[in-house]
């Protein structure tokens, strides 16, 4: 039966509109128009009321390390995939890609089976994989563990475009490799990002040229702009078609900073990512990532070193975050975690936009913007109390 929700500000395009009703029916909205209109054409639909709540495009995170307590690399499965997908789900996310930190070979294939299997089996909002390395530089780990790096060769790019189902997402260092490889990648139907990576302006210029399309959490993990050596984040700025990953929880980078980002380039071409571990939503100051103790204070994760290991945030905050930290008005900020990264991942012919013939994942927000409750393909789950 087709579900009306109604009384609510409705985020269409670029700005909330009030007596507006939208019909969801199967796993797409169907239609969206005034409240009235609906009800005549629609009169076997069921009313929800949405209490004068937001209604917003679902958010889509393209970096989710864990969640709930698991860490996708500890154990590469369905079963974690679903429990990481539940935890990030009461705060807004309806779609997202499970993240593996570099790790060997066989894990990747591991975590690639699991993706397809979690992806055969329906599991909410699972649209792919994200594998973060092991084609990275050791001058710009971060937390990743550098025994576990290697070149990208021919039997890597046959593993990493395997995947036939969702999409796959790789994370590299152009310069630890070549712009043939990359463009290999991309033929495999992979999207690939750059991250990690100490390369120089011309090494990344020539990258973007063989397809790299992305940016992994700017600014992070990356050779930055200097006056006479603009780097990845050069390349990255003066880019106006790349999608540049921003974690906006005030320790990865600094507000100024990303303030100053989003004057240089198209703020469509930003998306909101979280790079959570499993401290989201799951109780305790601690994890263990690759045998290493990862303290969880103030909102960081950090390693016995304070190097920053992912993050604790979840995407309702990152997108209050980017309204308050930022300067961005909420359908900006909004837009940076649905519209931009559907788009970036090809998707945005049928997710990230209220729209009919969409897919009705949907988030409704509080007053103090908490997600209180959410649709992926049309099913909908309260997140109150």
């Amino acid at each position: 039966m087709p579900s009306l929700l109604h009384n609510g500000r409705i985020l269409v395009d670029d700005a909330f509109q009030e007596g507006l009703a939208l019909v969801v029916e199967g796993d797409r909205i169907a239609a969206v128009g005034p409240e009235a209109a609906l009800r005549a054409v629609f009169p076997e639909a069921q009313a929800h009321d949405l209490n004068g709540d937001r209604l917003v495009p679902g958010y889509i995170d393209t970096q989710v390390n864990g969640g709930g307590g698991v860490l996708f690399n500890d154990a590469p499965t369905v079963e974690t995939i679903a429990r990481i997908g539940a935890a990030h789900r009461r705060f807004g996310t309806t779609g997202f890609l499970p993240t593996l930190i570099s790790d060997d070979l066989s894990v990747i294939d591991r975590a690639i089976d699991a993706v397809e299997q979690a992806i055969a089996e329906g599991v909410p909002g699972v649209l792919g994989i994200h594998i973060e390395g092991p084609f990275l530089n050791v001058a710009r780990k971060g937390i990743h563990d550098p025994t576990k790096f290697r070149t990208l060769d021919l039997e890597a790019i046959r593993l990493l475009t395997r995947m036939k189902t969702g999409r796959t997402l790789i994370t590299l260092a152009p310069e630890m490799t070549t712009p043939a490889m990359i463009a290999a990648l991309v033929e495999g139907g992979a999207l690939v990002a750059a991250g990690h990576s100490d390369a120089d302006y011309p090494t990344m210029r020539s990258a973007l040229a063989a397809g790299v399309t992305g940016f992994t959490h700017l600014f992070n993990a990356m050779s930055p702009l200097k006056s006479r050596a603009p780097g990845v984040v050069g390349a990255a700025l003066e880019s106006a078609t790349a999608w540049c990953g921003i974690i906006v929880d005030g320790h990865h980078v600094d507000p100024v900073v990303l303030k100053l980002a989003l004057r240089c380039r198209p703020a469509d071409r930003f998306m909101l990512v979280t790079d959570a571990m499993p401290s989201v939503n799951a109780e305790g100051d601690h994890f263990y990532l690759q045998g290493r103790r990862i303290s969880v204070r103030d909102g960081a994760c950090m390693d016995e070193r304070g190097v920053l290991a992912g993050s604790d945030l979840d995407m309702a905050a990152a997108v209050r975050n980017a309204r308050d930290m930022l300067d961005l008005d909420l359908p900006q900020a909004v837009m940076m975690a649905s519209s931009a990264p559907a788009a970036f991942l090809g998707l945005d012919s049928e997710r990230g936009r209220i729209a009919p013939g969409y897919a009705a994942d949907l988030v409704r927000l509080d007053h103090d913007l908490n997600a209180v409750e959410t649709w992926i393909d049309g099913r909908p789950l309260s997140h109150a109390g």
